[in-house]
This record gives structure tokens, C-alpha cells and sequence, in this order.
């Protein structure tokens, strides 16, 4: 698919302002696309958390690195997220990936913010060249001279930290990451009692699951989650719960494990600042084909989206719960 913002990212290499170095550039944040088509595959080593974009870099033939690799790059390449404090940090993160001297390249939208994007990259590097195509901003900066002090400062932005009176650990960049989501308080306001081995489809840090298992001392739960920096914060958060909880990484729209006796969900329903329906109606189609017969989905979602009709086609019988003015409760049975 036409991605705008890697067609730019790559446009400097095109137009022959930056060179490929002789060794691997450092890709962080990266995502597949059809721009990447045409780069050798031993010109980038990616790192991606989410994991539709990480399967989607392997299966086109890129070497992942894990986050918690410390080598030094000539190069290093990223693609910011939305949230301010995430992507200073990773800004920072790139520059101290880069060796000194090196480069260290961005790309961003201009309706995400791009020219104050390229203005944090230039705090920490004190010099900036950049070029718009495409409605986007492709920006790159050389090492020789970072701000240590704002570097150091701005690497812990995103750093895990308590939240609610400290009964979650959480992080700057994940959905609703410093609060409980309202849909997601909605539904467990109007869950029944619960009972068997269930999932949690899209558990972020662990809010929802921590409420399961906590008023359900006999149920065993699988959460299940893209983003990899969540998944490592649900593993803390619900460790008290030993065996009754497994923490996955896993996209979910490519089916989950079962048979599972019941399913909750407050599935995602945007990327970027477009509404994506789409990713919870996979979702419950995921949640149908995991479920034993009889089994039942429990799912929130703000009202306006589509998901009736998928819920009617996936389950035997469908019941509306709860409704407000901003959400929908339901209950899917197998």
C-alpha cells in the first residue's frame, strides 16, 4: 500500500542526500511498505513493538533486533509516534543508537506535527536538514555535537511509572495509559459472574483483566496484546496472579488459541487518526472461533461503530447489555 510518510522518509537516499552507510542502519519504530520494497535487506536491522508491523518486517525479509540492544549505528532511522513524550524519548533513544557523527533521520506527517517533531530532533542535535514531499517532512541530523543534558533528560519520558495511587504500572504512548479507559469501566460495571478459562483480546497494561481475575478467583485468563511495550507492563501488573494469567503478544485479527469458555474485549478501533471498524470486527471473528459452544464475548464499543451486524453473523444470539450516549455493552453467545 502507498505509505506517504516512508515514500518521503526514503526520498533523501533517491535524491542523494544522505548515503546508505556500509554497514546496517539502525530502523526504529519501522514499519513495512511498498518504498521498502526495493531496499536490500541487509542495508536496515528494525525494531518494531507492535506486532502486526514486526510480522509484516519478517515476513518481507528484515532482520529484528530486540529494544534492549545497545550497538551503535551510522545511521539510525525512525518513524515518531503521535504521543509527545514517546517520541522525544525515542528521538533521544535514536541519537545515543547513532555513533558520533552519525546521522539520525525522521519522517513525519505534517497533520502529526511535523515541523515541531524536526524541532526536538534539532534540540537534541543542534542542526537540522530536512526536506517536504508528499504532505510529509523528511528531517536528519549529524551527532558531532548532541545536547547530553537534553538527551539524558528526554530517554525517560516514556520510562514505566505508577499511576491510579500505584496500582498499575504504566507508560507514556499506550492507550489510555495514565487513566482507566471509560469504555473499558463500562464493561466490567456489567459483567456477570464469570467462571472457566477465559481471554482478555486486547488488554493493554491489564485494567480489565486485573478486574476479572480479581472478582473471579476461579477463573484462569489469557491476555492477549500488539503492543509489546504493554505486554511487559500487564506481566507486572498481574503477576500476583501467578498461573491464573498468561500475558501474550499476539495480533489477534490472525485468530487466537481456545477453546475458551468466555471472552472480554475493548477492542481498538483507530490507527493514526483514522477510524478502523475493521480491526474490531476481526476481532470478533477471533472471539467466535475461539469460543467453545455456548461460550459467550463480552464487548464494549463506542456507540457509532458498525459492529452489530458483525456480531449478529458471528454468534448464535446477540444482547445489548448496556447503552449510554458514548457506549454499547454486549454479550455474543456461540
Amino acid at each position: 500500500m502507498h505509505d506517504p510518510v516512508l515514500d518521503t522518509l526514503l526520498r533523501p537516499f533517491d535524491d542523494g542526500l544522505i548515503d546508505w552507510p556500509t554497514t546496517p542502519a539502525l530502523f526504529l519504530r519501522a514499519r513495512y511498505g511498498a518504498a521498502l520494497s526495493s531496499v536490500e535487506r541487509t542495508r536496515l536491522i528494525c525494531e518494531q513493538s507492535f506486532k502486526p508491523e514486526h510480522d509484516r518486517l519478517e515476513q518481507a525479509g528484515f532482520s529484528l533486533r530486540a529494544a534492549t540492544d545497545t550497538a551503535r549505528y551510522p545511521l539510525v532511522i525512525v518513524l515518531p509516534p503521535r504521543q509527545r513524550e514517546e517520541y522525544r524519548a525515542l528521538l533521544a533513544r535514536a541519537v545515543e543508537r547513532a555513533e558520533p557523527g552519525g546521522i539520525v533521520l525522521a519522517c513525519v506527517s505534517n497533520l502529526e506535527g511535523a515541523k515541531t517533531v524536526e524541532s526536538d530532533l534539532k534540540a537534541l542535535c543542534g542542526n537540522v536538514t530536512s526536506l517536504s514531499k508528499n504532505k510529509c517532512r523528511a528531517f536528519w541530523a549529524t551527532t558531532d555535537a548532541i545536547n547530553a543534558d537534553q538527551v539524558s533528560l528526554w530517554r525517560t519520558l516514556d520510562a514505566p511509572r505508577p499511576i491510579l495511587d500505584g496500582r498499575f504500572q504504566s507508560r507514556p504512548g499506550l492507550f489510555a495509559w495514565d487513566r482507566i479507559d471509560a469504555g473499558s469501566e463500562r464493561l466490567v460495571a456489567h459483567l456477570p459472574a464469570l467462571s472457566g478459562h477465559g481471554a482478555d483480546l486486547g488488554g493493554g497494561y491489564g485494567y480489565l483483566s486485573d478486574e476479572v481475575l480479581r472478582r473471579y478467583p476461579e477463573v484462569r485468563l489469557d491476555l492477549y496484546e500488539a503492543e509489546q511495550r504493554a505486554v511487559e507492563l500487564a506481566e507486572l501488573n498481574l503477576k500476583a496472579y501467578g498461573e491464573r494469567i498468561a500475558c501474550r503478544w499476539h495480533d489477534v485479527t490472525k485468530g487466537i488459541d481456545g477453546p475458551y469458555d468466555f471472552i472480554v474485549s475493548n477492542p481498538p478501533f483507530h490507527a493514526g487518526r483514522a477510524d478502523q471498524p475493521k480491526l474490531g470486527q476481526a476481532f470478533i471473528r477471533s472471539a467466535a472461533a475461539a469460543l467453545k459452544p455456548g461460550g459467550s464475548l463480552y464487548m464494549v464499543a463506542n456507540r457509532h461503530l458498525p459492529y452489530e451486524a458483525g456480531l449478529k453473523a458471528a454468534f448464535k444470539s446477540v444482547s445489548l447489555l448496556h447503552e449510554d450516549r458514548d457506549y454499547k455493552v454486549y454479550r455474543g453467545i456461540k
